[in-house]
């Protein structure tokens, strides 16, 4: 399975802009520029699309992991916050801050694991150099 976007740029770092284009066309043409990456702005950034991507991947891996434990997953959100070191251009790390409603039969303690697990194994994870941290609430209105 392949996956794919195409980015357009035009211009100078500071005074130019692109577009972000991905196969499914979620995003069809989305803006991006300087602007949109180190300040202020109305498009999108390549560091906000990581830390979607993550917060989904992760999110889904949770999700299935407990399907195939035999438990039906309820409300599950993740907000994933990636820190990038502006002096150095650097990702430095991710955050994971997940949310879940009570799961019937599954404890704090389980939910927990399975949560770590799927913060080391799932695809967006295994595909990132950076250290990721994770925060769970377990039992909440999601």
């Amino acid at each position: 399975m392949k996956r794919t976007a195409k980015a357009h740029w035009n211009g100078t770092l500071k005074e130019g802009r692109g577009e972000i284009t991905t196969q499914s066309t979620t995003l069809n043409n989305t803006q991006y520029s300087f602007k949109t990456r180190f300040e202020q702005g109305v498009g999108t950034n390549p560091e906000e699309l990581i830390a979607a991507a993550h917060a989904g991947c992760f999110t889904m891996a949770v999700g299935a992991a407990l399907s195939q434990q035999g438990f039906t997953p309820g409300d599950l959100t993740t907000a994933a916050v990636l820190d990038l070191d502006m002096n150095n251009l650097v990702i430095t790390g991710i955050h994971l801050d997940l949310e879940a409603s009570t799961i019937d039969g599954v404890s704090e303690e389980q939910f927990v694991a399975v949560a770590e697990d799927a913060k080391k194994n799932c695809i967006i994870s295994k595909a990132l150099s950076v250290p990721f941290t994770l925060n769970v609430t377990y039992g909440s209105k999601a």
